[in-house]
């Protein structure tokens, strides 16, 4: 198959040849999909920001995979070694944007000068969540930096209130929600003190397999095959744009997909392509 172009924009992977890693990707708290259920009375809600998480380790810039990232000397100047993660984001509807500015080793200072780096935990704070929101946004307001900014948190009545905030937030442009159990110390790996609230369910896979097309798109890649996290297999076809169909995501990527619920199998229901998941890099 032929490869995607290494600058190209169709690219949301991480193609370097010479990226560097931490030892080991850094160990964050990741969330589960909101359930109606959910006691609302316990809960932060925040914007979910649709761009790269980032997690300051003290010392250097990392993504979620562990791939260190070199912005500018300005761009983490006066940062402190208390470790501090959040997103990195160029605003509503702009991921792509986003991606391209850090997917280059040495991407220059009006690149960079897109981005925002929206802080929203502390991974080595003991504190519960409510704690962690006071001492990360006085962490931020004593960098002073207008790049580096406190994601504001609120609290929500009742579900069908979240809903409408989600309805607003979702029309200007944002991704969707998150929710944050106010007495949650930080914690590894996922849970459900942590939740995403979106209008489309998403999850990510890693590509294992591609599967050529017939028909309109005999020579091309009809459909990934592709394995979630817990071992399940899925197709898939829906969502391939003309590029990815010519140049697919590489085998070992990572991929995110939307969907409707599940099967009594345990499978997505109407699954789609959506993109590559650059935050959840192949390692070599």
């Amino acid at each position: 198959m032929q490869r995607r172009p290494l600058l190209s924009l169709f690219s949301l992977a991480f193609l370097w040849r010479s990226c560097a890693y931490a030892a080991t990707p850094p160990a964050l708290w990741l969330a589960n999909t909101y359930q109606a259920n959910a006691d609302l009375r316990n809960f932060w809600v925040s914007e979910k920001f649709d761009g790269v998480r980032g997690y300051w380790d003290g010392q250097q810039l990392l993504t979620r995979g562990g791939t260190v990232l070199q912005p500018p000397a300005w761009f983490t100047q006066g940062w402190p070694n208390t470790p501090f993660e959040g997103e990195l984001w160029a605003g509503r509807g702009q991921f792509t944007t986003a991606v391209s500015v850090i997917q280059h080793i040495h991407a220059v200072d009006a690149d960079w000068q897109k981005l925002r780096f929206m802080v929203f935990d502390l991974p080595t704070h003991t504190g519960t969540f409510t704690a962690r929101i006071q001492a990360y946004t006085s962490l931020v307001t004593s960098l002073g930096l207008a790049w580096v900014e406190a994601v504001a948190q609120t609290q929500v009545a009742s579900p069908t209130a979240l809903k409408q905030l989600l309805n607003d937030k979702v029309s200007a442009g944002a991704e969707g929600l998150m929710l944050h159990r106010a007495n949650a110390t930080y914690k590894s790996g996922r849970s459900s003190d942590q939740l995403k609230f979106k209008i489309h369910d998403d999850a990510e896979a890693r590509v294992i397999a591609h599967l050529a097309g017939t028909g309109q798109y005999a020579g091309q890649t009809g459909a990934l095959l592709v394995e979630t996290a817990q071992g399940k297999r899925l197709k898939l076809g829906t969502g391939l744009r003309a590029q990815d169909r010519q140049a697919p995501p590489a085998i070992g990527e990572w991929v995110t997909y939307r969907y409707r619920g599940l099967t009594d199998k345990g499978l997505p229901r109407f699954a789609s392509f959506l993109r590559i998941q650059p935050d959840l890099e192949k390692r070599p």
